[in-house]
């Protein structure tokens, strides 16, 4: 496929814009850094096959979000989720004082409709108003999630410090 200028330049932009936060949101999906890699690899496969037309910046973001929770679901529902560990993982030791990780980990755990608000509105800053929008679900049911996906993280989280102990 044979993109013209503008195409290219729109690509390049979206792109620059949006991959990082799209990796993370991946990330937090797919618990790996390479299927995440390669779901926003097929959002921007598919950014460039459909040229998708937006009314604005907020429209484009919220399709990139959309397409990127569609793909991770996807791959876990297909069993497309790599079952091993990098060589970088098998190296790394794990840190104790680390908390950060922890909760990662528990967020990354959380059903997709509590991971997917809370890792919008917590680790990407996003209002509510915008997860909303993005989401394409009532105010009131991003509150709703926000407030449940809490409780399932406070509840995951001590638990495991129960069975530190």
């Amino acid at each position: 496929m044979i993109l013209s200028q503008d195409n290219r330049t729109r690509l390049a932009a979206a792109y620059d814009k949006y991959v990082d936060m799209l990796f993370r949101l991946a990330l937090s999906h797919t618990a790996s850094r390479e299927d995440a890699e390669d779901a926003v690899q097929d959002v921007f496969t598919k950014y460039i096959s459909t040229s998708p037309r937006f009314r604005d910046d907020e429209h484009e973001r919220a399709w990139l979000v959309r397409v990127t929770v569609n793909r991770c679901h996807d791959l876990v529902k297909h069993g497309k989720i790599r079952m091993h560990d990098s060589l970088e993982d098998i190296t790394d030791l794990p840190s104790e004082e680390d908390s950060a990780s922890g909760i990662l980990k528990a967020v990354g755990e959380l059903p997709e409709k509590y991971k997917t608000t809370i890792v919008l509105h917590y680790l990407e800053g996003f209002s509510v108003e915008e997860v909303s929008g993005m989401l394409g679900i009532t105010l009131s049911a991003v509150k709703m999630r926000l407030s449940r996906g809490r409780e399932l993280l406070k509840k995951t989280m001590t638990d495991e410090e129960e069975n530190d102990v």
